[in-house]
């Protein structure tokens, strides 16, 4: 397993949450439980075969309703345990950046 190289905090739950991944495309979906998290990914036990996730991206949905959810990069595999980064999308970075440049002027 990868050693702990992590910038962010982790978050580790006492409670299972249960939450899903799911292919951008929408052509799969696996139910999780989410055992860790931190502002930059999170450490999931996949309920199912973890094959799909050679797609190297996919959502984790947070809600029932699927409005929360979250994209993410797969960095490892070690059987039903997966590790996920999350991906921001570059054009959000690129709006907080001209939005960080315009306070500073």
């Amino acid at each position: 397993m990868i050693g702990n190289k992590r910038s962010a905090d982790r978050v580790r739950f006492e409670h299972k949450h249960t939450v899903s991944i799911m292919g951008v495309d929408g052509t799969w979906r696996r139910s999780c439980i989410l055992l860790d998290i931190s502002a930059s990914g999170a450490k999931l036990e996949v309920d199912g075969s973890t094959d799909p996730l050679k797609a190297q991206e996919f959502f984790m949905v947070l809600s029932t309703t699927g409005l929360a959810f979250r994209r993410c990069e797969l960095i490892w595999v070690d059987g039903p345990h997966v590790g996920v980064h999350f991906v921001i999308a570059m054009a959000n970075s690129k709006a907080n950046a001209e939005r960080l440049l315009a306070r500073s002027q």
